[in-house]
């Protein structure tokens, strides 16, 4: 239980204001919250998993560069990507808005690819060096998916205050400037 708690309150604190944060707040103003949540969810479940049986076998050995380069490409591609939403028909627009499916896996893709190599991600492998597998796996998950259900809450109440040319704007700018970064940090950090 100690390790649960712990990597709850270590991961919750790391995740306010992270990129994926914004990025929760930037999905759940485009799609539907049970979606959003459970694409984070997964994603965080995945990535976590991963992250404590690194911790156990390597410690912090840990390249990072090309996951980085990778991601910060992917980030570069989901922003062409919600631009390109902006050609859609409002029935087309309407019809991906509703679909649950689509909304997951853009949710889940995304989250997965922008925590490899993320400071919660390496968090989580330096508490799986000192601390239980599961109970960090467990803990680092719920904290992450909490930070980020704060940042959904206050999507949804922006996303409906705010002119949709915006919000896809928004989001496009958002996914260059994550993109941008991650390739900065390694190439030039």
């Amino acid at each position: 239980m100690q390790a649960l708690w712990i990597s709850l309150v270590v991961i919750f604190v790391a995740e306010l204001g992270d990129k994926s944060q914004l990025m929760a707040l930037t999905f759940a103003t485009r799609f539907r919250t049970l979606p959003v949540l459970a694409g984070i969810t997964v994603a965080t479940a995945l990535v976590h998993l991963g992250s404590v049986a690194l911790g156990r076998v390597v410690g912090d050995a840990l390249p990072t560069t090309a996951i980085s380069i990778v991601a910060g490409l992917a980030f570069l591609g989901f922003a062409l990507w919600t631009l390109r939403g902006d050609e859609l028909s409002e029935e087309e627009e309407g019809k991906a808005a509703k679909t649950t499916r689509n909304a997951f896996i853009a949710v889940g893709v995304a989250f997965f690819l922008s925590e490899l190599g993320d400071k919660t991600m390496l968090a989580t492998i330096t508490l799986a060096t000192q601390h239980g597998w599961f109970g960090t796996w467990i803990g680092s998950t719920i904290g992450m998916v909490a930070a980020d259900a704060l940042a959904i809450l206050v999507g949804r109440f922006l996303g409906s205050r705010l002119p949709e040319k915006w919000i896809k704007y928004g989001a496009a700018a958002a996914f260059a400037v994550f993109g941008v970064l991650l390739l900065i940090e390694p190439l030039f950090g």
